[in-house]
């Protein structure tokens, strides 16, 4: 089953379709629920979870009366709202990123451009913890060290018998700036290049800074496929928000900027000797 975070997602399309092909606004059907617009927007958008009750009122302003149907879209509601794995971690997992592990752990493809740090999937375990130390200065070493579980936690859905497609570009900056000791560089820069050379699923390439100014500096982002849904979702981090972006228009873009980005780099196989090669200077 997929996790509750891609079965709202499911859900909230539905709804919305519900509504579009009855021709009402989102703002007219929120007023007339008393609701507010930003809370349908985000039923529909899959980002919170819905209340049964809250479900069987949409679908009657809907019209919908077919007690099979009602049914169904009840059982849905229901399956949405149960707990991922994640949960476990409570605090260590903002609400904002409880999305982004849901749509992680249900992806078939991830495409990813990360700038300044290796990608949370690629990350060792002692490269993390300096990662999360340094963007959580003023946590207790028992949160970081939670953190720290989560993300490794992640990084399971590497070892399944299907595992999703992984596609990354990594800044130059990400593997030239060092992340805790030398030996924690050399280490990562290797596991990185093992993971490419091993996996048929993990395709790696570097964006070197001869490239010069490319399609998205200064930003960084991830683009979510997934088999039984059709749509994507691109996510944007920054250090005050977390972006979930499903209109089609933009995911385009983001496609496009990705594929722009795949052209400005080393290639696969000559992006793994580079990262052999910087460990082997981190190691020196």
């Amino acid at each position: 089953m997929s996790s509750p975070t891609v079965l709202r997602r499911r859900l909230g399309g539905e709804l919305g379709k519900l509504r579009s092909s009855r021709d009402m606004s989102a703002k007219d059907v929120a007023a007339a629920l008393g609701w507010s617009a930003s809370k349908l927007s985000r039923i529909e958008s899959g980002l919170v979870s819905l209340q049964e009750r809250d479900a069987a009122k949409l679908l009657a302003h809907y019209g919908i009366t077919s007690p099979e149907e009602v049914k169904q879209f009840l059982k849905l509601t229901r399956q949405s709202r149960q707990q991922g794995w994640w949960h476990a971690y409570g605090d260590a997992l903002p609400d904002r990123f409880r999305a982004y592990v849901g749509f992680e752990t249900d992806a078939t493809k991830i495409v990813t451009f990360q700038c300044e740090a290796v990608p949370g999937l690629l990350q060792t375990e002692g490269y993390a913890r300096h990662i999360i130390r340094a963007m959580t200065p003023t946590e207790s070493t028992e949160s970081v060290e939670l953190k720290l579980a989560l993300r490794m936690e992640r990084q399971h859905i590497l070892d399944r018998t299907s595992p999703p497609q992984i596609w990354a570009i990594i800044g130059e900056a990400a593997i030239r700036r060092p992340v805790g000791s030398e030996l924690v560089m050399a280490e990562q820069l290797n596991h990185i290049a093992t993971m490419a050379e091993e996996r048929p699923n993990i395709t790696v390439q570097v964006l070197p800074f001869s490239a010069g100014a490319h399609t998205s500096m200064g930003s960084s982002f991830s683009i979510f496929a997934f088999s039984d849904i059709p749509s994507s979702v691109v996510y944007c981090e920054t250090i005050s928000s977390k972006t979930y972006i499903e209109q089609q228009s933009e995911i385009a873009r983001h496609e496009d900027v990705f594929h722009r980005l795949m052209a400005s780099s080393a290639q696969p196989e000559k992006s793994i000797s580079w990262l052999r090669q910087v460990a082997e200077e981190y190691g020196k």
